[in-house]
């Protein structure tokens, strides 16, 4: 970046970051209110909606000494964060957390967990009733060493029947000892069995891999990956992975993205240039900010706000594996940068979408600390608080970002608690579809009536995995600037 252009984008940001408070910059909050001040100030100059929130306006007060008094009326950092979003039915993924730690371990899948990765529902429409059943189990988990696995289905905690209520406290609680009671499925009915499993939750890391292989049918051979987050500390495993599909020569690719909630931007971008190997250097997405952002960039540096396909982690080459067409499994789970796979590719390559409807997150984040560039740097050591607001839109080459309803997929096929199948065999139902599709046969085997049961919540959103796509960091320049 040229000198000229440094010193013009310092002297942009300078302006952009708290206009209307310019006479007092160098004043610093009070004590009391250094949490509040810094959630106001990263919003207002970051957040994706800042022209729509008229209490961020960059005019909406005049020195620091009329914020402060904003800011006071909002003890609770959380609700000043609330306060400050536009209406939840279009921010529904913006939050919030005091301790940077633990946000920092959640976006690379660490939790305390036992293991038990689980899909919540009511029993029935008319009910309050909860009943729960096992998607997978975390491998090299307290739960991997106990009788529990997919397609167990409970009721309770601790002999107490979970309900639209309890069950946060029951399976969150401060008690990282809990029995889940099983129950067994007659029908529509749930029944309990009288069996239990005694689990105990310990920090878990969890790989995103959970199943890479090769499947053989007939003349081809589909390499299968089961992926369940964008963890950028597994990019190497999943590179790993894509090297062990390219030496076997796979002629084909299911990407099982059912369970995936998303993640890293980058991982992403990634992933994407596995997949295909031919689009080097081309633009995967492209990124739109906040008005003030976005015009500064469009007209200075555009280029940045672009993610290009890529040959390289680092100085490492990307193994890829050269496909033309990508099966994609999907679910009423499946979200941000999964969505981002799947939107990203479709202009370049054939994306074959089986399952069911995705949830429709198109925007993205990025993680705000509380220091003068609001990067890791010099944090306040006075708190942990620290955001993680949607920042960004991002649309794929040809501008498409808009499937805020979902990603709607090719053939839909719904998930049913007593039809789920083994992950990874043939004979599992989405998988076998996919493979039935590549072999040229329809589906291999015949569908089974299922039991549909409505989503009512899921293990990683109570553990704090939100559905997240977000950039480790703002598009080049913007934050060094500000140093």
């Amino acid at each position: 970046m040229k000198t000229t252009f440094k010193f013009t984008l310092l002297l942009f940001l300078a302006a952009l970051s708290f206009q209307s408070c310019q006479d007092q910059d160098d004043l610093a909050a009070p004590i009391n209110l250094e949490v509040q001040d810094f959630i106001w100030k990263g919003l207002n100059q970051y957040y994706l909606w800042q022209a729509d929130v008229p209490n961020l306006s960059d005019d909406r007060f005049a020195n620091q000494d009329q914020l402060n008094v904003f800011l006071t009326g909002y003890p609770a950092p959380e609700d000043l964060f609330d306060a400050l979003r536009v209406d939840k039915s279009i921010d529904r993924f913006s939050w919030i957390v005091s301790d940077y730690l633990e946000l920092e371990g959640q976006l690379q899948g660490n939790t305390n967990n036992n293991g038990v990765e689980f899909q919540l529902s009511l029993k029935s429409s008319n009910s309050d009733e909860v009943i729960g059943w096992v998607r997978y189990i975390v491998p090299n988990s307290n739960a991997s060493t106990k009788d529990i696995h997919r397609g167990d289905v409970f009721y309770g905690v601790n002999g107490k029947q979970l309900d639209r209520y309890n069950y946060v406290d029951l399976l969150l609680g401060s008690n990282n000892d809990y029995t889940l009671n099983l129950a067994d499925i007659d029908g529509g009915a749930f029944t309990p069995n009288g069996k239990s499993v005694a689990l105990t939750k310990t920090v878990l890391a969890e790989n995103p891999i959970l199943i890479d292989k090769v499947i053989i049918s007939g003349s081809h051979k589909i390499g299968y990956l089961m992926y369940n987050g964008f963890y950028s500390d597994y990019d190497t495993q999943l590179n790993d992975a894509f090297g062990t599909f390219k030496s076997q020569g796979i002629t084909d690719l299911v990407l099982d993205l059912r369970y995936n909630g998303g993640g890293s931007v980058q991982t992403a971008t990634r992933l994407a240039s596995m997949i295909t190997g031919s689009f080097t250097g081309q633009v995967f997405a492209k990124q739109q900010w906040n008005e003030k952002i976005q015009s500064f960039y469009e007209a200075n540096n555009p280029a940045s706000l672009n993610n290009l396909f890529t040959d390289k982690m680092g100085s490492t080459s990307i193994n890829s594996v050269n496909m033309s067409t990508v099966y994609i499994l999907t679910s009423s789970n499946t979200a941000s940068a999964s969505e981002l796979v799947i939107n990203g590719l479709k202009p370049h390559i054939n994306v074959v979408q089986i399952g069911d409807v995705t949830v429709g997150k198109n925007v993205g984040s990025v993680t705000l600390y509380d220091s003068p560039t609001f990067e890791k740097n010099n944090r306040n050591p006075n708190h942990r608080y620290a955001m993680q607001p949607l920042v960004l839109k991002i649309v794929n080459s040809d501008g498409f970002g808009d499937y805020q309803s979902g990603l709607i997929p090719t053939e839909k096929q719904l998930e049913y608690i007593n039809t789920l199948g083994v992950l990874g065999e043939t004979n599992e139902p989405l998988l076998n579809t996919a493979i039935g599709k590549i072999s040229g046969v329809g589906k291999m085997t015949r569908a089974t009536p299922g039991i549909e049961l409505e989503f009512l919540n899921d293990s990683k959103k109570i553990n704090g995995i939100q559905n997240q796509m977000y950039i480790e960091k703002a598009p080049e320049g913007l934050l060094k600037a500000l140093k």
